[in-house]
């Protein structure tokens, strides 16, 4: 098979995804927002526990020092899932302490995306791997890049996973790496957000770590002592929502739009590279049609350059139907997390674009409770007031060149 012709069978794969039929829930069908998508999750088989407590970690200041503690608190494994590992001073303090729990004892298992760390600035090596097999620590790459380098188009792991001991568990948009604490040049301060959660939900959690690993390496790990029992105090209502290509390449952006289509009063979301699909492009003209009041926030900085000019176009098309859209001026914004109503939350690795919601491997938390949603809700509130509003003034400004970049991008939506 042709490289010409593999690119075009993508292209033509992201067309027809992209236009995929799907009918959400009815706005009416419920009392209640929370109500509405906890019987659409049940109604799909993903499983809502009620033995939960979730903590959200304001950015890398704040997760780090927590993910820390309890590594150097783990008796028994530590597993590990990112998309990259950065090879700099965070990931050095990282790998010394897992390989001081190695030593101890400690299984330590860790699963990075191939794509993922070649596309950083400072990835490992082969020499880095070689060093950290050493200390004892498992390290396995996720799909390593081959010849003729196609596969990096396909299905990426996307996830940021952590569970220690099988009762703690941590994911998010944060992976290893120094800018989440210390920024980065030319971006300034980079925001994002990540949960630790202890309860029924950490289960789920590790059945996903440990179904990528034994793919990826053919081991067999499993059983009673990664899924240890307990009294679990916690009273939160949690669904991990998992997107697996190959098993449910359709079940992230279709509960995504039953969280948005239940909406009775508000959304707030925040999403980094806001390109989003058809069917969520479509849930939420939906929404501001029926008087929901959505909030968008998109960065005015990225990591990826013509990004910010896609979110723009996108943005700005929502505000003049009423969507009010906000510009995040503190740096460079990638957390994703939505609210709904005030009931219900998420929070994880799924961006809204094609990438996340039609080929990579991700993870998410619903989370169904009004006292954390009400905490996300003041983590979104203080990125609102560094952020200002894309009005028709605003959008004036933008030069045509910015304005055609961002009309452009969103032809490749099947891709970005």
């Amino acid at each position: 098979m042709s490289v010409t012709y593999k690119i075009f069978v993508v292209f033509l794969l992201g067309l027809i995804t992209s236009c995929s039929s799907f009918v959400p829930l009815e706005r009416a069908d419920y009392a209640r927002s929370d109500s509405a998508l906890v019987a659409y999750l049940r109604g799909e088989n993903i499983e809502v526990t009620d033995k939960n407590n979730i903590e959200f970690l304001n950015g890398g200041v704040e997760k780090f020092p927590r993910l820390f503690e309890d590594v150097r608190n783990a008796k028994e494994h530590v597993h590990l899932e990112y998309f990259n590992f950065r090879n700099d001073s965070l990931n050095e303090i990282l790998i010394s302490l897992l390989a001081e729990k190695a030593a101890e004892g400690v299984k330590v298992r860790a699963l990075f995306d191939a794509f993922g760390n070649s596309s950083n600035n400072r990835p490992l090596k082969k020499r880095h791997l070689k060093d950290i097999r050493a200390k004892g620590i498992e390290i396995v790459k996720f799909d390593p890049l081959r010849f003729p380098w196609l596969n990096y188009a396909f299905a990426r792991d996307h996830r940021k996973i952590v569970v220690i001991d099988g009762k703690i568990g941590y994911t998010g948009g944060i992976n290893v790496a120094d800018y989440y604490v210390d920024g980065l040049e030319g971006i300034g301060k980079w925001r994002d957000m990540h949960a630790r959660v202890e309860g029924e939900s950490v289960a789920k959690l590790q059945d996903i770590f440990l179904a990528m690993w034994n793919e990826e390496t053919g081991q067999n790990i499993g059983g009673e002592s990664y899924y240890p029992s307990g009294s679990v105090s916690g009273n939160v209502d949690i669904a991990v929502v998992d997107r697996w290509p190959g098993k449910n390449p359709k079940q992230m952006r279709r509960v995504y739009a039953n969280a948005i289509n239940a909406a009775k009063d508000s959304i707030q979301l925040i999403n980094p590279y806001f390109v989003p699909t058809p069917i969520i492009r479509k849930a939420l003209k939906k929404a501001v049609a029926d008087g929901v009041k959505v909030e968008i926030m998109i960065s005015e900085k990225s990591d990826i350059p013509f990004t910010p000019d896609a979110a723009y176009h996108v943005g700005y098309k929502l505000a003049k139907l009423g969507a009010d859209v906000y510009l995040y001026a503190g740096g460079f914004n990638h957390s994703k997390v939505m609210s709904i109503d005030g009931k219900l939350c998420t929070v994880g690795s799924t961006n809204l674009n094609s990438r996340s919601l039609f080929y990579d491997y991700e993870d998410n938390l619903f989370i169904f409770d009004e006292g954390a949603t009400a905490e996300m809700m003041k983590l979104y509130n203080a990125d609102k007031r560094e952020s200002y509003k894309l009005t028709r003034e605003v959008w004036k400004k933008r030069s045509w060149w910015r304005k055609f970049n961002g009309w452009l991008a969103n032809l490749l939506t099947p891709f970005i």
